[in-house]
């Protein structure tokens, strides 16, 4: 059956079949058609009265213009458009991505302790591992878990509140080279520390003042690290705390009194930057070892010295800026086996006194600026392995002392004794006279204040010899020379 279309071109209207179309010219002109249409809708009086003439005219020459406008021929279709490409078949949808594996629980699981004082202290441990930022031996990688007492570097043992209980009592991370920022928040919120070890580590900071609440702690050794600040005095309200370790770190100022009253059997603050004279009741020390080396004190050794002498076993004071004479009272330290006063400004003779250091192993007295002879009596102490008094001003020595240069245990290298080798200058040994400084009580340098007798060489204008009589008031001890 064939189809039929209509399409507007313009003023044509083109009829399309199948096989042919008939195109249609219609032309409507205004012009022709408004007299038709003026004569169609007058009146019939009014026709009646137009002339003849006139009305065939409009008659004809309407005929004539549809017959010329008229125009009907017949040609064919020009071939119907192709019918449009079937649409394309759905794309298969992509396979469906598995789900997403659940992300795992952000809470922290349910630890179990073997005590309730572990679960007190593990959220401590681990905001404490949180402020490490090196860890080169990856020592905190063991600090995972409720078992804190296989934490390396932690013990655990009863309190002394509980025999039954299982607590933190003691840390040793000494050599772990860990570093933070502050050991603020750790050592003082452990309640049953007793001992805490942290030799040759980077930490910073100061000691804070809460560590003073810890009942229990007894050992503190923070040598080797990057502290700093003041003399921490929080340590000195630590009522059993009796080994004292702060070696190689930064603090300043002064050292209190009150460290030399507190029941410490160690006290190591060598190698910081402590200043200013020592206290005078260092002697109350009740410390078998104390060392004060590498520091910047300043005047005299206090001669309240002597009344250490039931405990002081070794004494440091290398390498200050201790100027005066060396106290008799020294002479007292019964137990003493070390006694370093090397590398200061200490003047005047060496007190006949030290030959009462019965056990004395190691003397160093090198770099002051000490004169006059080397007691024999000195020399004749029968534990000494050491006598060190190089770069000093000595001028003479007897047999034992010589004796001792001999066996390499006495060094007198760069003094003014013209007879042994590597002396000062003769210059320089002349003018060191005229910068002597007197010491006070200069009897009291011939003193042995035991049971030995010396006979102590003064330079008198005679050039005699004689005994010190003088009487020593030592703490209540009183004695007298013979």
């Amino acid at each position: 059956m064939p189809t039929t279309s209509v399409e507007k071109r313009g003023h044509f209207l083109v009829v399309c079949e199948s096989k042919s179309i008939t195109i249609i010219k219609v032309c409507v002109h205004f012009a022709l058609i408004n007299p038709l249409y003026i004569l169609l809708n007058t009146s019939p009086i009014a026709i009646i009265l137009l002339p003849r003439t006139l009305i065939m005219h409009f008659f004809l020459t309407t005929v004539l213009f549809l017959s010329h406008c008229l125009y009907v021929s017949s040609t064919r279709c020009p071939p119907p458009l192709p019918p449009p490409p079937p649409p394309p078949p759905p794309e298969c949808p992509p396979p469906e991505s598995p789900p997403p594996p659940p992300e795992p629980c952000q809470c922290q699981p349910i630890l179990s302790f073997l005590d309730q004082r572990l679960a007190v202290v593990y959220p401590i441990i681990q905001s404490f591992k949180a402020l490490i930022t090196s860890d080169p031996f990856g020592v905190t990688q063991t600090w995972v878990g409720s078992d804190i007492c296989k934490y390396e570097g932690f013990f655990c043992d009863n309190p002394p509140d509980n025999k039954s209980a299982l607590a933190v009592a003691a840390i040793d991370f000494n050599g772990f080279q860990l570093s933070a920022p502050t050991l603020d928040g750790f050592i003082d919120a452990l309640p049953d520390l007793a001992i805490f070890h942290a030799n040759s580590n980077n930490f910073s900071g100061t000691i804070t003042p809460k560590i003073a609440s810890l009942p229990y702690l007894y050992e503190l050794d923070l040598s080797n690290n990057q502290l700093s600040g003041p003399f921490p005095t929080a340590v000195l309200g630590v009522t059993d705390l009796f080994f004292f370790d702060i070696r190689f770190n930064f603090f300043t100022g002064s050292v209190p009194q009150q460290v030399f009253v507190k029941n410490f059997d160690f006290l190591f603050i060598n190698n910081n930057n402590f200043g200013m004279r020592l206290p005078t009741n260092f002697g109350s020390t009740t410390a078998a070892y104390i060392t004060l080396a590498n520091n910047k004190f300043t005047g005299p050794i206090p001669r309240s010295i002597g009344k250490a002498a039931a405990s002081l076993t070794e004494i440091l004071f290398l390498n200050n800026q201790l100027t005066g004479c060396i106290p008799y009272e020294v002479g007292f330290l019964k137990t003493a086996t070390v006694f370093d006063a090397g590398e200061n400004s200490l003047t005047g003779p060496l007190p006949s006194s030290l030959g009462c250091l019965e056990k004395v192993e190691q003397l160093n007295f090198a770099g002051n600026f000490l004169y006059g002879q080397v007691p024999e009596v000195v020399c004749e102490l029968g534990n000494l392995l050491n006598l060190s008094l190089s770069d000093n001003y000595f001028t003479k020595i007897g047999p034992s002392c010589r004796k001792l240069v001999r066996s390499g245990v006495l060094d007198l290298r760069k003094n003014c004794i013209r007879e042994l080798p590597d002396q000062k200058s003769p210059m320089e040994c002349f003018l060191s006279c005229l910068f002597r400084h007197p010491c006070p009580f200069p009897a009291t340098y011939g003193f042995v204040p035991c049971n030995k007798s010396a006979s102590i060489l003064h330079s008198s204008g005679s050039g005699r010899q004689r005994r010190s009589s003088v009487p020593i008031d030592n703490g209540g001890l009183s004695t007298k020379k013979p």
